[in-house]
C-alpha cells in the first residue's frame, strides 16, 4: 500500500511539474507578444505623426495582459503545488493517506487546465504578433508545436476534469455527515450559505475586495457541482448520471480549479510579496485574472444567480480601467521574467527592441536568399510576372 502510494504520488509530482512548465511556456510567448507590440506601429496617426503602438489599442491589451495575468497566476499556484507535494510526501512516511485524494484532485485539474490554456495562449501570443507571427524566427510556432503535447500527455484534459468532478461529487455527497472537506474543497462545507448568498457589489470598485472575488468564485463552484449531483440522483444509477452529465461535471471541476488558483494567487499577493510598487502591479495583476475569469465565464455566474447581469457589467468595467494600469508596466512585468534573448530564440521579443534589422539579417541567412537571384527565377517566376507563360500548354 505504501509502495503503491509512492508510485501515484511520483506520477502526482510529474503533474506538478506540468503546471510549473505551463507558466515558462506562457510567459514565454507573452514576453515575446508584449515586447514586440511595444515595437510594432500601425495606424493611428492622423497629422503625419508617428503611428499608434500596437499594444496601445484595447483590442490587443484585452486579449493579451489576461494572458501576462495567466503566467504570473500560473507561476504561483505551481509554487503551491510543490509544496503541497512536499506535505503529502512527509504524510504518506508517517502512514497518513488522507490528503492523496486532494492531492490528486488537485494535480490533475490544474494540469488540465494550466495545459490547456497555455497552449492557446501561445496560439494568441502568435496571432497577437501579426504576420511576423508565422516566422519561424518569431519562436512562436516551435513553442506552440513543443508545448502542445502537454494537453495530452500525463492524461487527457478533458478525462482528468472528470477525475476532478469525481472528486467534487463525493464530497457534495458527504455533506451533512460531519466529515469536513478537505483543504481545496474547504469551502462546499459553507455549501448551505453559498447556495443562497447574493453579491453585494454596487460600484466598480467593489470588486477590488479579494473576499468579494473569492465569494463570488466560491458560490459559482458550489452551484455548478450542486447542480450536477441533484441531476445526478435523479438517474437510475449514478453511473449512468455521471455519464449523462459529463459535459456539466467538467464545466464544473473547470469552475472549482479556477477557485483554487484565482485563491492562491490573491494568498501569494497579500501574504507573501513585499515592496510597495511590486505588491501594487501583482495585485493589478491578481484582478486581472479573477475579473477576467468572471468575464469570460460571465453565463455560468449569472446562471447559477452568483452575481447580477449589472454586477457583471460593472466588473468589466473596472477590468478595462486594470489594462490602463497595466500599460505603463507591461514590458517591465515581461523583463521581469528575466528571459535572455537566446532563451527566447525571438528575432520578435528582443530586449533591445531591435526588431526589424533582426528580421531583415534573419532573412538573408535563409537559403533560399543565398543569391539575389534565386534558382528558377528566369525560367519560371519572371514569365509568370511579366505573363509569357502559355498555360493552356500546362
Amino acid at each position: 500500500m505504501f509502495q503503491g502510494s509512492l508510485f501515484m504520488e511520483q506520477w502526482k509530482h510529474v503533474r506538478q511539474k506540468i503546471v510549473s512548465s505551463a507558466s515558462s511556456a506562457l510567459s514565454r510567448a507573452v514576453c515575446i507578444a508584449v515586447r514586440y507590440s511595444a515595437v510594432r506601429r500601425q495606424f493611428g496617426s492622423q497629422d503625419g505623426g508617428p503611428e499608434t503602438q500596437v499594444i496601445d489599442y484595447k483590442t490587443q491589451q484585452n486579449r493579451l495582459f489576461p494572458l501576462l495575468a495567466s503566467a504570473y497566476a500560473f507561476r504561483f499556484v505551481g509554487e503551491w503545488l510543490a509544496w503541497l507535494y512536499t506535505d503529502v510526501t512527509k504524510r504518506l512516511q508517517i502512514g497518513d493517506f488522507e490528503t492523496l485524494p486532494e492531492v490528486h484532485a488537485s494535480t490533475a485539474g490544474l494540469k488540465s487546465l494550466t495545459t490547456s490554456t497555455t497552449a492557446d495562449g501561445i496560439e494568441e501570443c502568435r496571432k497577437l504578433c501579426g504576420g511576423h507571427g508565422y516566422l519561424c524566427s518569431s519562436g512562436l510556432p516551435e513553442l506552440y508545436a513543443a508545448y502542445v503535447p502537454a494537453c495530452t500527455y500525463e492524461g487527457d484534459n478533458v478525462v482528468l476534469l472528470l477525475q476532478v468532478a469525481r472528486f467534487l461529487m463525493k464530497i457534495v455527497s458527504q455533506l451533512g455527515s460531519g466529515r469536513k472537506p478537505p483543504g481545496t474543497a474547504s469551502y462546499i462545507a459553507n455549501a448551505e450559505y453559498l447556495l443562497q448568498c447574493k453579491c453585494n457589489v454596487q460600484k466598480a470598485e467593489d470588486w477590488l475586495n479579494p473576499s468579494v472575488i473569492l465569494e463570488a468564485f466560491e458560490a459559482r463552484a458550489v452551484r455548478l457541482a450542486a447542480n450536477c449531483a441533484q441531476n445526478i440522483s435523479r438517474a437510475n444509477t449514478p453511473d449512468e448520471g455521471f455519464s449523462e452529465m459529463s459535459a456539466d461535471l467538467v464545466e464544473a471541476a473547470v469552475a472549482h480549479c479556477e477557485l483554487i488558483i484565482v485563491s492562491k494567487f490573491i494568498d501569494k499577493v497579500q501574504c507573501d510579496i513585499e515592496g510597495h510598487g511590486v505588491k501594487e502591479q501583482l495585485q493589478v495583476l491578481s484582478n486581472v485574472y479573477s475579473l477576467y475569469l468572471l468575464h469570460k465565464h460571465l453565463g455560468d455566474f449569472l446562471s447559477t444567480n452568483c452575481i447580477t447581469p449589472k454586477q457583471g457589467a460593472l466588473a468589466n468595467e473596472l477590468l478595462r480601467a486594470l489594462y490602463a494600469q497595466i500599460r505603463p508596466n507591461a514590458v517591465a512585468l515581461v523583463d521581469a521574467f528575466n528571459y535572455s534573448d537566446h532563451f527566447l530564440g525571438s528575432t520578435l521579443g528582443r530586449y533591445d527592441g531591435n526588431v526589424y534589422p533582426n528580421l531583415y539579417e534573419g532573412a538573408w541567412k535563409d537559403p533560399l536568399n543565398d543569391s539575389v537571384v534565386p534558382d528558377g527565377y528566369q525560367e519560371y517566376i519572371r514569365p509568370l510576372l511579366k505573363q509569357q507563360i502559355n498555360f493552356s500548354r500546362m
